[in-house]
């Protein structure tokens, strides 16, 4: 059977699945002594013993004395019983561990082979922890395998009213969206040549957004850091327009000017530049090209700059989300309306199509595959946000909620055979504290997806070690680089990694590794290591030293009713 994931790494070998003896962690409840030897051996600083070693490994697997769920361990029990030892972490994750201060009860792993689910290693690999970023690895799955990779979203244009022989709308001009991720200036820029082409050069009523497919509960919810001007924490919307982000782009010439130049144009935005182009060294002048945006009393928004910027400083862009979505989307499309010849005297608001509204221009956005290469190429998370509640619409009929949107993704895993028992799902994009998985579900999601119908399209999503998306400058001049596909994601005490990677022994592995702690950034280069080490190959780099109980492994009872990606 060849994999998938050999097609995207030059299809080095045919793999056929085979069963293992090799080892997983112990997960069941430790006694006091137990419990307290842990809690001396997750404080060593220094190079371990193998004494320690040992002790560090059980408490690996216990999470520092936190028992793992029962009912968990005793599915995996039923499954492996011939898995009998355990290992160490590779010596270079220790260290990498142990420089970052993260101790082991703070760390998941799980590596396996491609196609065979028994697990090389496994540490606490039963315990739900906050994926970060990796938690759209199930998002993109589900919604490949069930809108379809040629999937597209759709945003129409309705008008409702007559038309004179000028191209005047005598009436309402009604934009009905259904969640687009990339509706960029070059996608709505066909939905505006297309009403050009029905006639309408003109509008003399109000420009009406429809905006139904999602619930309002879906909206205005809080930043998840409070930093509301983040790119990173816009919403979803129906209406989704250039991700709600203003890029401007800051160039000082030798005249003593400073160009500013921003897209997308919004038609109510103007900008006040009173930068200077200066003599001396380049120190960063960060706060110059970062804008104040005043919406003003008549509808227009100022975007003011202020202060020197270096004739050594290179141009700079800063992206700022700014205003509602209804706002930025009204002013971005008559912005692109009026550069078109189109004109526009009236209000913009929100509303429903009427009954006998006629349907003047349709847009069809970029395929599925292509939005959701962007999402885990570049770990969108606006994008990935639109997506989840577009399962929801689809699978549960709009409006889209969040509840509507988790129900449907875990039926789906349901129907695939893949046990989520511990997903917690709020927004699909992995920015959430309240989201969680374990290590064994993310590595089952990767074994159940590189065997799928999408397989190609999910695999070549994933950034690539040291080529491209946010992997693209690690492990750049490791073996690693070039041969591993893997989704990253990183929070304030969350720094995580799971995909796949191409061994230099000719096999393929899933790797997946959660760390929650508060020296998670850190831990970077105990990642780094980690695929490293697979890279490397695995059945070389392990150390025997006990006989304890296995690893729990949730395995799903396959459901009668299953259904096929379509």
């Amino acid at each position: 059977m060849t994999h998938a994931f050999l097609s995207s790494v030059a299809r080095r070998v045919a793999l056929r699945p085979r069963r293992s003896t090799v080892s997983v962690f112990a997960a069941a409840a430790v006694s006091t002594t137990a419990s307290a030897a842990c809690a001396s051996a997750v404080r060593v600083r220094r190079p371990l013993a193998p004494r320690a070693a040992a002790w560090l490994v059980v408490c690996a697997a216990f999470g520092a004395g936190a028992a793992l769920p029962l009912a968990a361990h005793a599915r995996i029990k039923a499954t492996h019983p011939s898995v009998n030892v355990t290992t160490v972490l590779p010596q270079s994750v220790m260290v990498g561990l142990q420089r970052a201060r993260v101790p082991l009860s703070s760390i998941s792993v799980v590596v396996e082979k491609v196609g065979d689910r028994t697990p090389l290693l496994a540490l606490n690999a039963g315990k739900p922890m906050m994926p970060a970023s990796t938690m759209k690895l199930v998002t993109t799955y589900a919604g490949l395998s069930i809108l379809g990779p040629d999937y597209r979203w759709r945003t129409s244009a309705y008008a409702d009213g007559s038309l004179d022989g000028n191209g005047v709308l005598h009436g309402n001009l009604y934009i009905q969206g259904t969640g687009d991720p990339k509706l960029v200036p070059e996608e709505l820029i066909d939905l505006v040549q297309k009403i050009h082409k029905a006639g309408i050069n003109g509008i003399d009523g109000a420009l009406v957004l429809d905006k139904r497919y999602f619930d309002p509960s879906t909206r205005d919810l809080p930043p998840f850091d409070d930093d509301a001007t983040a790119p990173y924490n816009v919403g979803p919307d129906p209406l989704l327009y250039a991700f709600k982000a203003l890029s401007f782009t800051v160039t000082p010439s030798p005249d003593g000017k400073v160009a500013i130049d921003v897209l997308p144009a919004l038609a109510q935005l103007q900008i006040d530049n009173q930068m200077r182009a200066v003599n001396g060294p380049c120190r960063g002048d960060s706060a110059s090209v970062s804008p104040t945006v005043t919406p003003q009393p008549n509808g227009t928004v100022v975007a003011s700059f202020t202060g020197d910027y270096s004739l050594r400083c290179d141009a700079r862009t800063v992206n700022v989300a700014v205003l509602d979505h209804s706002a930025f989307f009204a002013g971005g499309f008559l912005a692109l309306w009026q550069q078109t010849g189109g004109t526009f005297q009236g209000a913009t608001r929100e509303g429903a199509v009427p009954a006998g509204a006629k349907l003047v221009a349709t847009h069809q956005g970029p395929v599925l595959s292509d939005i959701v290469r962007d999402i885990n190429k570049f770990s969108n998370n606006t994008m990935a946000r639109n997506l989840f509640l577009t399962i929801g619409a689809t699978e549960e009929r709009p409006p889209a909620t969040a509840a509507k949107s988790a129900r449907a993704i875990q039926e789906f895993l349901l129907r695939d055979s893949i046990n989520m028992q511990y997903l917690t799902l709020e927004n699909g994009s992995g920015l959430s504290r309240d989201e969680h998985v374990t290590a064994l579900a993310l590595a089952d999601l990767l074994q159940r997806a590189n065997a799928s119908p999408v397989a190609q399209v999910f695999v070549e999503s994933l950034p690539i070690a040291g080529v491209d998306g946010t992997m693209r400058n690690r492990l750049a001049n490791q073996g690693a680089g070039g041969n591993a596909h893997i989704k990253t994601g990183t929070l304030r005490d969350v720094r995580a990694i799971a995909g796949y990677v191409a061994s230099a022994d000719g096999n393929s592995y899933v790797v997946v590794s959660l760390i929650n702690d508060p020296h998670s950034e850190a831990a970077r280069a105990a990642h780094d290591a980690l695929l490293e080490w697979v890279y490397q190959g695995p059945s070389q780099g392990f150390t025997k030293i006990a006989d304890p109980v296995e690893e729990p492994r949730a395995r799903p009872r396959k459901n009668p009713h299953k259904r096929g990606a379509h």
